[in-house]
């Protein structure tokens, strides 16, 4: 990763060569000895160990530096706080401070040294930390938490101070919360509710507040650990330890960057192998908003697209808003998993129904038509005019007596319903009492999901308050749009692993065969000409055109007579991005004469460009396809990427391209495809015949191994086009661009 001391695994080239030639060096990454978290060139992680957090979170011994007990005193609050903090947890709590003998009542020690024990968890209230944080090691205390700011969030000065504090908690061997965060983590948890849990990570403790509120509503939320700006323990560490606590049922996380993009994915499969949720804020999807993050935290915040790309390929669900966040935690924290993913809408008016019925499909849910046996008898209850298909529009009159409780009970004994909506526009007793009355009790005799949106903008109804909010088995909402949201991300996260395999599994073992051929073609430095470029996909097992590099008119001749008529010709250099542009390509070339003169008109313009030319490529002309682009990046945060897209010119007018971050199987492959908006003309459209859509997935596959394998020695790679031929003959790289580092 370019300019950072946290990352993936970089692999420098006597470790490569170690590698290619079969010994096994200790793995290393940036210069120091691995940790938990990091990867090795294939994309496996070295070390798959959980931070225990237990003594963090409920430490038997507490220590507060900087203690204080005078009024008017910021340290004073916090210390407070601490204490019945402390008190709840059930740890023992010594004050420290040089100068007080005690804080409030109880005995202070002048140091660190002076504890009467050793500590679980150390809280610094002090300006400067790093003297403490060596203090602390002497005296083997396990956690420590600096709320102090002026670090990376300030600029270049204040991260250098945070790479000194980080240096010193790696020394240490204690684990470090911060700096710039807060009290979050010891706040008032209620105790009596029921039920999974949401644990909640934040970068920003102030945006965590909505989902910490959820508890009023009766929803229980078990951690919060704000990671503030991450020096030592980060995002990834607590949603590793959280993913693993029985009691949660779902982890709501506010980001503004990462500190390590492969951490953090690494800990979003843990999650994804147990099935607990994971719903996310990621700030970033502007400039101006990533600007902001980092100027609060000191986080990267990443390319929004591999960001995108990235948590998805994990089963992280991205959402925007805070109540969105909410809204879609609560529900994933509590629902069972589905029976069906058909949803029913269920309303007491045709238009409501309607317009909740054109949302939901907008948004991707599958709104079966109910069978007409299924509808003939909700037309008992429901009068014949009115439509019972899917929505199902009651009239309004049914849901004041017992016909309101049939017709629900009947709509979720369909074997293809695995949602009912409801929405409540508006409390119109008694008729809304009764109907949310009837839904709490269906509810609790089905284990298919039935939500509600009570859509008063009030909120002060019994029917809600009481009723409604009193229900652990109904989703209430206030909004379609998050209701919606919260189902699309419910089923598609049950969808999700309840098939998942872990891509890190998948990942290669071992380097393979082509990785030693590889070598010999990189030139660090350096963009490597088309030529040479084609050689390194021919390593991979990517098929190029016939071709042959040539370096005469004679010899241009000959290569065309066994390459076969038709021909194009080509430059072929290193400096040569853009050969198009320039009019160094030669297309549909029939004949001896044709070939002699393309040559000497292509070095023409080269010595004119003051290009310099390793030959002349003569290549099998390659015609009938879809062109498509494959790629290799490095972002920032996650390491080597891999993009694919519809290609040629189309690449830069249309940008239809999608990312995936390796390693990751055929199945996400194939989703990247899926995501294209382009993607039917794989599918075969106006007569042309289908794409070998198979070969298009392998090559994507082959140039992920040569990613992960080659590392950050290949910067960046683009085969554009590769011409994915009909169905069964394959995919050819027509045209490559390497540049090595």
């Amino acid at each position: 990763m370019l300019g950072s001391t946290h990352g993936t695994l970089t692999t420098d080239s006597r470790r490569a060569r170690a590698i290619a030639c079969g010994e096994r060096p200790g793995p290393v990454v940036h210069g120091r000895p691995a940790k938990d978290g990091d990867l090795d060139v294939s994309g496996r992680p070295l070390h798959a160990g959980v931070p225990d957090l237990d003594r963090f979170f409920r430490p038997r011994s507490v220590a507060v530096i900087g203690a204080s007990d005078a009024e008017g005193r910021p340290n004073t609050g916090i210390t407070r706080q601490l204490l019945d903090w402390a008190e709840r947890v059930g740890a023992r709590l010594h004050p420290v401070h040089p100068t007080r003998p005690s804080v409030f009542g109880i005995p202070c020690s002048p140091s660190v040294a002076g504890l009467p024990e050793q500590v679980d968890l150390a809280v610094v209230l002090v300006g400067d930390p790093l003297p403490v944080i060596e203090e602390l090691a002497e005296a083997k205390t396990r956690f420590a938490v600096v709320f102090a700011s002026g670090f990376a969030e300030t600029g270049p000065e204040g991260e250098a101070a945070q790479l000194r504090l980080a240096a010193a908690v790696e020394r240490s061997g204690l684990r470090l919360l911060g700096p710039n965060t807060n009290l979050n983590a010891f706040e008032r948890f209620r105790d009596d509710l029921q039920g999974p849990a949401i644990a909640l990570i934040t970068q920003s403790g102030h945006q965590g507040r909505p989902v910490f509120a959820l508890q009023e509503l009766g929803i229980r939320v078990s951690h919060w650990a704000p990671t503030g700006n991450e020096a030592d323990l980060d995002s990834a560490d607590f949603l590793s330890w959280f993913a693993e606590q029985p009691e949660v049922g779902a982890i709501a996380c506010y980001l503004e960057g990462l500190k390590d993009g492969r951490s953090f994915l690494l800990a979003a499969d843990r999650a994804a192998r147990r099935g607990v949720p994971v719903v996310a804020v990621k700030v970033g999807r502007t400039e101006t908003g990533a600007r902001t993050a980092a100027s609060h935290t000191g986080r990267l915040t990443g390319a929004d697209a591999v960001v995108d790309a990235a948590l998805r390929q994990y089963g992280v669900i991205r959402v925007d808003g805070l109540d969105e966040l909410q809204d879609t935690a609560a529900l994933l924290a509590r629902a069972r998993p589905p029976r069906a993913d058909g949803v029913v809408v269920y309303s007491i008016s045709g238009g409501t129904g309607a317009h909740v019925a054109d949302l939901a499909t907008a948004a991707g849910l599958s709104l079966p038509v109910l069978s007409e046996a299924r509808q003939a008898e909700l037309h008992q209850w429901i009068p014949e005019y009115l439509s019972v298909a899917n929505p199902v529009d009651n009239g309004g009159h049914p849901v004041g007596d017992e016909r309101g409780r049939k017709i629900i009970d009947a709509i979720l004994g369909d074997p293809e319903v695995g949602v009912l909506i409801c929405p409540v526009t508006g409390p119109f007793p008694p008729l809304s009492d009764r109907l949310v009355r009837d839904l709490v009790d269906a509810a609790e005799q089905t284990d298919k999901l039935v939500c509600v949106v009570w859509g008063s903008p009030v909120g002060t109804e019994a029917a809600y308050r009481e009723v409604l909010l009193g229900s652990s088995r109904v989703a209430t909402f206030r909004t379609v749009g998050n209701c919606l949201t919260a189902v699309r991300a419910y089923l598609a996260h049950h969808r999700f692993t309840a098939g998942y395999r872990s891509p890190f599994d998948e990942a290669p073992r071992t380097p393979s065969p082509s990785y030693r051929k590889a070598q010999a073609l990189m030139q660090p430095g350096r963009q490597l000409s088309e030529h040479a470029a084609k050689q390194l996909l021919r390593a991979y097992g990517i098929r190029v055109p016939r071709e042959q590099l040539v370096s005469s008119a004679a010899a241009a001749v000959r290569a065309a007579g066994l390459v076969g008529y038709p021909v194009v010709m080509k430059a072929s250099g290193a400096r040569i991005a853009h050969k198009t542009e320039l009019g160094l390509v030669k297309v549909g070339l029939t004949s001896a004469s044709q070939v002699r003169d393309a040559y000497r008109e292509l070095t023409d313009i080269a010595r004119y460009e003051d290009v310099a030319l390793d030959g002349v490529l003569v290549c099998q002309m390659v015609e009938q396809g879809v062109e498509m682009v494959v790629g290799v990046a490095h972002d920032d945060l996650f390491g080597p990427t891999v993009t694919v897209g519809l290609g040629g010119v189309l690449v830069e007018v249309l940008r239809d391209t999608a990312v995936g971050v390796p390693p990751f199987g055929e199945e996400q492959a194939r989703d990247m495809l899926a995501g294209l908006r382009g993607r039917a003309l794989l599918d075969g459209v106006r007569g042309r015949p289908a794409a070998d859509l198979d070969a298009l997935v392998e090559v994507v596959l082959r140039v992920q191994r040569m990613a992960l394998e080659l590392g950050d020695r290949l910067a960046e790679l683009d085969i554009n086009p590769l011409m994915v031929l009909p169905q069964g003959q394959g995919a050819v790289a027509l045209d490559a661009l390497a540049v090595c580092r």
